[in-house]
């Protein structure tokens, strides 16, 4: 038997890395597209994630990848993907940041606040604790 013929992995990745630069149309159509419901199924997935992230914690695979890829290709992809990426992040999700501080700050606003005391006096805790009192209570939905 002869063995199969296989291209090499240089011209497999720069074949990948075409195709995939130019398929940006085809993700978003397949996207808008499908019939399904990502939060539907996702939320049917649950525990099948729940079953996966347990079983690779006990295996310890978080830290065996970890350990693979190291600080460097860390560093690599962070420096050369990160920049670009967090600032068109940030940009498209404006308006969700917004949707979700403004609970927070307005609740801050609400608060009502011990006076002042001097730099480093002991009244100055409690204008501390009346906000994390405040915020905790918004979160935990009181």
């Amino acid at each position: 038997m002869a063995p199969s013929a296989v291209p090499s992995t240089a011209r497999v990745a720069e074949k990948w890395a075409r195709r995939a630069a130019s398929a940006g149309g085809e993700y978003q159509a397949g996207v808008e597209g499908t019939g399904r419901s990502w939060a539907a199924a996702s939320t049917a997935a649950e525990k099948n994630y729940q079953s996966g992230v347990t079983a690779a914690a006990a295996a310890g695979r978080f830290g065996k990848g970890v350990a693979k890829a190291g600080d460097a290709k860390w560093k690599k992809n962070a420096v050369e993907k990160g920049p670009m990426r967090y600032s068109q992040g940030v940009g498209v999700a404006q308006q969700d940041y917004a949707a979700q501080v403004g609970p927070y700050l307005e609740a801050i606003g609400r608060t009502d606040l011990p006076p002042r005391g001097m730099v480093g006096a002991e009244q100055n805790y409690a204008r501390v604790s009346a906000i994390g009192k405040a915020l905790r209570a918004l979160k935990m939905g009181r």
